[in-house]
């Protein structure tokens, strides 16, 4: 009993080392790309003694290097690890496995948009659904507008307000009776989607169509695109939507992380876009 007793002891320990150094890894960024031992003792609440003995086991496994004046940084192992193609390169790449999930979960086809520089969106690829009767995206590589479905809202709504402002204040297209053109009931929405995390869009530009969405953040903490579900009306009542929606709200995070998206990054993006 009292050998499994420090077994158990020394994987705590072990455990709580890790911890500890993840803490000390995530005080690095583009802002403070470098910093001393009293400054990383300050925001992880650790003493500097244990910040000390920590960093010289981080160095010696390239987790962090020293740089002048007794600062340290991120260390070469991190950045190869990076580059090695073990981590997802691109959206896309992020975003596929996630997708394959979503569809066998909801059964209609799950797909992945990017955000343009344009201010407009794409369709990147999709995992379809196994019905007879289903969603199939065919408009690869085009372009469209924001304002015009739930992908689209999903990534408006966490632009910076500016950015809203400018697109509501534009021409709004009608491509469908159901499309919504008036920028007070949109912005009401994009408040909405802020608040719940994902979109719906209720046959606003393909006929007999209804999806549900939610943002991928990059690294940055800004939208890069955003995953979708969507299915025929008559497979999407709305409780069958919010239940989807979710869910995806979840996946898309999971892919935000896998691009290198913080909590913090992404909070600050919410406040840019709720105009704070």
């Amino acid at each position: 009993m009292a050998g499994y007793d420090a077994v158990m002891q020394e994987t705590r320990g072990s455990v709580q080392s890790i911890d500890r150094a993840v803490a000390i890894l995530r005080c690095f960024d583009s802002r403070t790309p470098d910093l001393g031992i009293s400054d990383l003792a300050r925001a992880t609440g650790l003493s500097t003694s244990t910040v000390h003995r920590l960093l010289l086991a981080m160095q010696e496994n390239g987790l962090v290097r020293q740089t002048a004046h007794k600062r340290y940084a991120i260390g070469p192992l991190v950045v190869q690890l990076a580059h090695s193609g073990g981590i997802p390169a691109t959206l896309r790449d992020a975003a596929m496995p996630v997708l394959r999930a979503l569809r066998d979960h909801t059964g209609e086809t799950a797909a992945v948009h990017e955000l343009l520089p344009s201010g407009q969106r794409v369709v990147l690829d999709q995992v379809e659904s196994h019905h007879q009767l289903r969603r199939t995206y065919t408009e690869f590589g085009m372009p469209v507008a924001l304002p015009l479905g739930a992908p689209g809202k999903a990534m408006l709504a966490f632009l910076p307000w500016e950015q809203q402002e400018a697109v509501l204040s534009g021409h709004l297209e009608r491509v469908l009776p159901q499309t919504i053109t008036d920028p007070v009931v949109l912005a009401a929405q994009f408040a909405e989607i802020r608040a719940r995390g994902f979109a719906l869009s209720m046959m606003e530009r393909t006929p007999g169509i209804r999806s549900v969405s939610a943002p991928v953040f990059g690294y940055s903490g800004q939208v890069a695109g955003c995953l979708s579900v969507s299915g025929p009306e008559m497979r999407m009542p709305v409780e069958r939507m919010e239940e989807f929606g979710m869910r995806i709200v979840a996946a898309a995070w999971s892919v935000s992380e896998l691009l290198g998206a913080t909590p913090v990054a992404r909070d600050r993006c919410i406040a840019l876009a709720s105009g704070q």
